[in-house]
């Protein structure tokens, strides 16, 4: 759903009111504030190209060589421009940065001078040079044209009063009456609306290409880093959850069992009218809820279902607890990596979780299979839906954990259902 407000103009340019709004102003000011910036840079450019082109219309069509005082030009000019472009790249940058905000109001990252040399070691440094060029060649040839056709649209708009003086005028053809000249004004005034969406359509062109070039690139080799970096988080998180797994099992818990039967056995001693049977009592009972609360910190942290059966075991295993009907489709081979089995064990809780809880359903599928030899998990249901993760159903939590194991969440929930939940797991080991 579109803003009331357009950020920019080619947003802008699709609204029915363009014509009547103060858009039409805008582009006009960002392509009259274009005009000595491009010019400049045309002269600039010029200089070099004009020679460089009747050197090769000469080669071409007379075949006479360049002299050598002209080859030494440009080889010379050619240095000092490509030497002083990244320099005059970084002011221009500078002023078409401030100049996008007529036309375009989403923030664009601005660009610190970052040192001589690191300004001409910088990728970005030449993606603005390549802008330079294209804004002193290309844009002043699109301006040129456009206003011959506007001043060719002025010229048949004052046809029929320049029609009776001496000399006819020449449009297409010559006009020597006022009767002949009014049928090209009207069609002139008619193309008014014309020009305005041509200036707005060139203005939002030159916009995008000032914004795709002055944005800052994103850097592959951070982005790879990153990556990689995320991989060793996640695989000294699993060796400390492995730890603290193998802690609870083999150290707290088999110790808290040992305590649990012996203060059940104590009780068996003490007479039930002893004073110190209600408070052991107490502590049995406490210590049996213990127990059961750490194999519950220890199933959160890797089900032991899991090991024992595999992941499609343990799904089977949740389905036949889930409180609707779950049918099962698994079609696995070869091992899975522990962080991949972990992750798509608790997409399906988390899943079947929100069927049984948000869905109004009365059946669902799990899907397991390896196409490609990536592990994807499929969960359907019947149900309304219409999910959202806005609404903390818990889908937020469960795509920040696919995200952590360098997968990726599809959601398909249109209103009335049916709910499809895809995960894609990578098995790179």
């Amino acid at each position: 759903m579109t803003s009331e407000h357009p950020r920019h103009l080619a947003e802008a340019l699709r609204r029915r009111g363009w014509l009547i709004s103060a858009w039409p102003w805008r582009a006009l000011a960002y392509l009259v504030s274009t005009v000595p910036i491009a010019g400049v840079l045309a002269i600039g450019l010029l200089v070099i190209g004009a020679p460089l082109l009747a050197a090769v219309n000469a080669l071409l069509l007379h075949g006479r060589p360049p002299s050598i005082a002209l080859m030494l030009f440009l080889g010379v000019g050619s240095l000092i421009l490509l030497a002083l472009a990244p320099i005059v790249s970084f002011l221009v940058a500078t002023i078409e940065r401030w100049r996008l905000r007529l036309v375009d109001s989403r923030p664009l990252p601005a660009s610190p001078w970052p040192g001589l040399v690191a300004r001409y070691r910088s990728a970005a440094t030449w993606r603005e040079v390549a802008y330079l060029f294209w804004l002193g060649g290309f844009v002043p040839v699109a301006y040129w044209v456009l206003l011959l056709l506007v001043l060719l649209d002025l010229g048949m708009i004052t046809s029929p009063w320049l029609a009776g003086d001496a000399e006819p005028v020449v449009i297409w053809q010559p006009i020597e009456t006022t009767g002949e000249a009014i049928p090209y004004a009207i069609v002139a005034v008619l193309l008014l609306p014309v020009f305005c969406y041509a200036f707005g359509l060139l203005a939002a062109l030159q916009a995008a290409v000032a914004r795709w070039v002055l944005a800052r690139p994103v850097d592959a080799a951070a982005l790879r880093e990153v990556a990689r970096s995320r991989t060793r988080l996640v695989g000294a998180y699993e060796a400390e959850r492995r730890r603290i797994e193998r802690d609870l099992h083999d150290g707290a818990q088999p110790r808290l069992t040992s305590l649990t039967l012996q203060l059940g056995l104590a009780r068996l001693d003490v007479p039930e009218d002893s004073p110190a049977a209600r408070p052991l009592a107490v502590a049995h009972d406490q210590a049996r809820g213990l127990m059961v609360m750490l194999r519950q910190l220890v199933h959160g942290i890797r089900p032991q279902s899991l090991t024992d059966l595999g992941l499609a075991g343990a799904v089977r295993e949740l389905a036949d607890a889930a409180t609707i009907p779950v049918t099962v489709h698994a079609d696995l081979h070869g091992e899975l990596p522990e962080i991949v089995e972990t992750t798509a064990y608790f997409v399906v809780s988390e899943a079947l979780g929100n069927v049984a809880r948000h869905a109004g359903a009365t059946r669902a599928e799990v899907r397991l299979t390896r196409p490609g030899g990536d592990l994807v998990v499929e969960v359907s249901d019947n149900g309304s839906g219409g999910a959202d993760p806005t609404r903390g159903t818990g889908l937020t939590g469960l795509a920040d954990r696919v995200a952590a194991a360098d997968g990726r969440l599809l959601l398909a929930s249109p209103p009335g259902g049916p709910t499809l939940v895809r995960v894609e797991l990578p098995c790179r080991r």
